[in-house]
């Protein structure tokens, strides 16, 4: 299996990259988020990638962080998504923006990204919201290094308190102002919540 590739960027054309490694050209798909902060062609980069073997393809999958191979992965365990789905999720959203979306349970939020219909939103919020459950919060937000906003992790920490994502939705809508810290946003929520 190959896990990394470490070598020259000689070519990007989305969604293809190519990556000169020691005189071996590997052909890679990669999702937009990846696109958008590669290095000039011709620069030295490392990708994450995923491997993938079906009966009539090999394919491989490059990222730029941890995080967004993690996602693409778990997106693909959802029934009926494939890579093509999954690569569309990294393109649309970001990996912290895609577990709070699950985790709240926003199926109109969900449907807006492309090749992802109201069934196909309903079953990864059903099939996922677990496993984004405990990776919002400490797997896929600190695997890319950066932590959810305050509105991101005072949603986590109410949904923790026992409050569903509808009411955590609406309570973080209401109670964020632009400067909250978390703390300032779950104090006034969980005041505004005994009201």
């Amino acid at each position: 299996m190959i896990g990394r590739l470490k070598g020259v960027l000689a070519g990007k054309q989305p969604p293809w990259l190519l990556v000169d490694v020691g005189g071996v050209g590997y052909e890679l798909e990669a999702p937009m988020s990846t696109f958008y902060d590669l290095p000039e062609v011709g620069r030295e980069v490392t990708l994450c990638t995923h491997y993938a073997v079906r009966e009539d393809t090999v394919a491989l999958y490059g990222f730029l962080r941890e995080s967004e191979r993690s996602l693409f992965r778990h997106v693909q365990k959802v029934s009926g998504i494939g890579a093509k789905t999954a690569l569309a999720v990294l393109s649309g959203v970001s990996v912290d923006e895609f577990a709070r979306l699950v985790q709240n349970g926003d199926i109109a939020a969900l449907t807006r990204i492309p090749g992802i219909g109201k069934k196909t939103a309903e079953r990864i919020v059903v099939e996922l919201r677990d496993r984004v459950d405990g990776l919002s919060g400490g797997g896929l937000a600190q695997a890319s290094g950066v932590a959810l906003d305050p509105v991101g992790e005072a949603s986590v920490a109410l949904q923790s308190l026992g409050y569903k994502p509808a009411e955590v939705s609406r309570l973080v809508k209401d109670a964020s102002a632009p400067g909250d810290s978390a703390e300032d946003i779950i104090r006034k929520a969980l005041k505004a919540a005994l009201r």
